[in-house]
């Protein structure tokens, strides 16, 4: 008899987000004109976007009528564009700055040096660039994060170093996606226990951390949005993916979730499911 897996391979990682957008002609101003991203496909009333040319980054649906998502809902918290660098993130930082776009906050997490902000929904967005690993602090085996003020500064000095890019640096990925959710022990129970991340970082009653491959998250999982779902096709969140590098880790998820009750729908290579607040959770 064979052993279920019950571990996400190391090289598991995010990849594109899909919102729901009430002008697309206003978020592409947004996500093209001022950040940077090319768009790569169109369908209708969809865009895709790329930070090289190639690869998915984004996905923007235009849902003219749809409402905002009710405050006290479980959804998106904010997704989390990782640069490939400290000069790429200041050199992003200055062009915002140029298109006069308004910043929420900056914060240096210890592993991570972050910008904040949103779109022009209202939907989270950061923009990150991680310190390397070997920089990263440990308390023992516990990986450290903290919310610091950032220099900003400091930051925008290295933004002449950054290579000469058309837009934003086409090794730009989805670095992780952080959700509000309903119950830390229940996504506790879906995510590690089931879907197969590591749980990174704790703390406690707020918010839990957890990823592939030790990375420090590539889901941020919060309680402070509020318990209820929010009616489906709110403007926000509409899917996000989790790339699993090989078949056989796919399949071993796909039986994890199965053995669990949940259900899996084909989609694309992979597959698609609900999470425990039913967020619709792609697998490639």
């Amino acid at each position: 008899m064979t052993t279920l897996t019950r571990v996400l391979p190391a090289e598991t990682h995010m990849g594109w987000v899909h919102l729901n957008v009430r002008n697309l002609s206003r978020s592409l101003h947004f996500y093209a004109d001022d950040l940077g991203l090319h768009e790569i496909g169109r369908d209708g009333s969809t865009a895709t976007l790329s930070a090289d040319g190639s690869t998915p980054l984004l996905v923007l649906t235009e849902l003219a009528a749809a409402p905002d998502r009710p405050r006290g809902t479980t959804g998106l918290y904010h997704a989390a564009i990782r640069l490939p660098g400290r000069p790429e993130l200041a050199a992003l930082l200055r062009r915002l700055a140029l298109h006069n776009v308004v910043f929420q906050g900056a914060s240096d997490h210890l592993v991570s040096e972050a910008l904040y902000l949103a779109d022009p929904d209202g939907i989270g967005l950061e923009l990150y660039r991680d310190r390397p690993r070997n920089e990263w602090p440990y308390s023992g085996d516990a990986l450290q994060m903290s919310t610091l003020p950032l220099n900003l500064d400091s930051l925008l000095e290295e933004a002449d170093k950054a290579p000469k890019t058309r837009g934003i640096p086409p090794a730009t990925d989805m670095g992780h996606v952080h959700l509000n959710v309903s119950s830390l022990e229940a996504a506790h129970q879906f995510y590690v226990e089931t879907f197969g991340f590591g749980a990174m970082v704790r703390f406690p009653g707020n918010a839990l951390f957890v990823a592939a491959g030790g990375y420090h998250h590539h889901l941020g999982l919060n309680v402070w949005g509020g318990t209820r779902r929010p009616p489906e096709g709110v403007i926000g969140l509409h899917a996000f993916q989790i790339l699993v590098p090989d078949a056989e880790g796919r399949d071993a998820l796909r039986a994890r979730l199965t053995e669990a009750g949940i259900e899996t729908a084909p989609e694309g290579a992979g597959f698609s499911l609900r999470d425990m607040d039913g967020n619709h959770v792609v697998v490639g």
